[in-house]
């Protein structure tokens, strides 16, 4: 499903998540997540955490990622949620935008989404784009990702559901 949902001429990908229904995030607003690129968990690129801070005016909050929440559903693996699925069908950067709250809350419970979280996060979401869209944000660093890959080579196998050279 995720290949029909992601054109393969991106050059990036904001994934939008209530993602709520977790203890791990306990913040209410939204938070993001680390690029994620090929099976690689990059560093938060610094213009994203100061646009989140431009945005909102509170400082950054990032969700933890491992390795499970990157790689396809239905392989058995906890995953926080679905924010980045985008990944395992794309070579581009992907960043989650996640709808969080302070306690565990169903994403898909009735007036589980707030007005001003979502104003905050369509805000962050129109300014990284326009950022992006005119050079002036890297979602990582393209000399680190090379080198990083030339160290350990492809993890694209975590874009599939294992067992697949």
């Amino acid at each position: 499903m995720n290949r029909h949902e992601v054109h393969p001429d991106v050059d990036a990908i904001l994934s939008i998540d209530a993602t709520k229904g977790n203890r791990i995030v306990n913040h209410r607003g939204f938070a993001i997540t680390p690029t994620v690129k090929q099976g690689y968990i990059l560093p938060v690129a610094p213009g994203l955490i100061d646009l989140y801070e431009w945005v909102t005016g509170r400082p950054a909050v990032v969700v933890p990622l491992s390795t499970f929440d990157i790689t396809p559903y239905g392989n058995g693996l906890y995953h926080v949620n679905s924010i980045l699925q985008p990944a395992v069908a794309t070579e581009a950067p992907v960043v989650g935008v996640a709808l969080t709250a302070e306690t565990a809350v169903p994403g898909s419970a009735t007036g589980a989404n707030h007005p001003a979280d979502l104003a905050d996060a369509v805000r962050y979401c129109i300014e990284a784009a326009k950022a992006f869209g005119a050079d002036l944000l890297d979602l990582y660093d393209a000399d680190e990702f090379d080198h990083a890959v030339a160290l350990y080579g492809p993890m694209t196998r975590l874009q599939t559901h294992g067992g697949e050279p």
